[in-house]
């Protein structure tokens, strides 16, 4: 009985340590920067036609943040498990900050999804190699609850779209 809690004590004194892309990045082609502009000048067209001044604006200014942002590449972050909570960079989630967890299976890579206790927070989402999936998973089920998630409707656009 005493070794076996030694051991659970060892387990949760371990710390892992991995490095992933901040988020997974949709190949995109000439033709998707085409269709962007394309998009983005029939609404502008039709805003200028209708005299909505304030949605061309935002129609131009968003195309233009969609195409900076799209070639951007996603920076690779090095992140940390131990009992105190996430590590990502220089921030610190900590466990109490959320209420459950989930793992989630993103084309070909996985990703923990923490689900924050305050109702208008977003949810954190860490990439991580398959490799060390199984001690990040118990290290998280140690702590929080596992919940199944899925994606939402945003995030179901925005894979589909490739932003």
């Amino acid at each position: 009985m005493v070794e076996t809690e030694q051991r659970n004590e060892r387990k949760q004194d371990t710390s892992i340590s991995w490095e992933a892309q901040e988020y997974v990045q949709g190949d995109k082609n000439t033709g998707w920067y085409v269709g962007l502009v394309f998009v983005g000048l029939l609404l502008s067209l039709l805003s200028i036609w209708l005299q909505w001044w304030t949605f061309t604006a935002l129609i131009v200014l968003s195309v233009v943040v969609l195409l900076i942002y799209s070639s951007r590449p996603p920076r690779t972050l090095k992140y940390a498990l131990s009992k105190e909570g996430l590590q990502e960079g220089e921030k610190l989630y900590k466990y109490d900050e959320f209420k459950s967890f989930g793992v989630l299976r993103d084309d070909k890579r996985f990703a923990i999804v923490l689900m924050p206790r305050k109702r208008f927070a977003a949810a954190v989402t860490v990439y991580f190699p398959e490799a060390e999936g199984e001690k990040i998973v118990d290290m998280f089920g140690m702590r929080l609850p596992m919940e199944k998630v899925e994606l939402d409707f945003l995030d179901k656009i925005v894979r589909i779209l490739r932003i």
